[in-house]
């Protein structure tokens, strides 16, 4: 499994020009482009109005060389979450068996103590690295965009090995689960980078469609009872 480091940041040079472009752009703005500015500040507020600030994440280390008292990579992962102000709800450790990788994910998006899943290790290409075969089934909606970001943030640090790695990430019966590399180095930047900034929006809103769901369900149930008694009551 390669190592990854923390990606760096982009040219501050650039930033400065583009921030000073700005700044001379927005005096060209009249009382118009101020009113679209508001309206796209109370459309963005309303589109976060579901994100979850503090979340319950079960951690699952993925590999057959370690044990728990040996997984460093698992420890800075739970250690990252609980400074970022989360609770690890669940940490387990299991091999690289397909059954046990699908099973384990499977059951923990299923209790009510987990907002999101985080995995570590068998993302790589050797024969026994099948988490992402056993959890893309698991997947009633793919996120593509965590691969791409994590990828790109990784050829910053090693260049085109990161095709080696097949990060991956979904929503599974309602929760965000994310399948990371198992090197700490990768798991420090799929964290910081990607993951802590957008886990809290994404767990949101796939609770969000779960719940409207079993709502729009009672609904229906509803309008199908009121359809029945009104036929009773019609003599039909």
């Amino acid at each position: 499994m390669t190592d990854h480091s923390h990606a760096d940041h982009a040219d501050a040079a650039d930033h400065s020009d583009d921030h000073s472009h700005d700044r001379d752009h927005s005096h060209d703005h009249d009382h118009s482009h101020d009113h679209d500015h508001s309206h796209d500040h109370d459309h963005s507020h309303d589109h976060h109005q579901h994100d979850l600030a503090e979340l319950d994440v079960a951690v699952v280390t993925v590999t057959s060389s370690r044990s728990m008292d040996e997984d460093a990579t698992g420890d800075r992962l739970v250690a990252m979450l609980e400074e970022a102000g989360h609770e690890v709800s669940v940490r387990e450790l299991i091999p690289d068996d397909f059954d046990r990788v699908q099973g384990t994910v499977n059951r923990l998006v299923g209790r009510g103590d987990v907002d999101a899943v985080i995995t570590t290790g068998g993302t790589g290409v050797t024969p026994d690295d099948v988490t992402p075969e056993a959890v893309r089934p698991l997947f009633e909606k793919a996120l593509p965009g965590f691969g791409e970001t994590f990828r790109r943030l990784s050829f910053a640090e090693v260049g085109t090995k990161t095709i080696g790695s097949r990060a991956t990430a979904g929503i599974a019966d309602g929760v965000p689960v994310f399948c990371l590399p198992g090197s700490t180095d990768a798991v420090v930047l799929g964290l910081e980078d990607v993951i802590l900034p957008e886990v809290g929006h994404l767990a949101g809103l796939a609770r969000r469609d779960a719940d409207e769901g079993e709502v729009n369900e009672g609904k229906g149930d509803a309008e199908d009872g009121d359809t029945e008694e009104d036929a009773e009551a019609n003599g039909n």
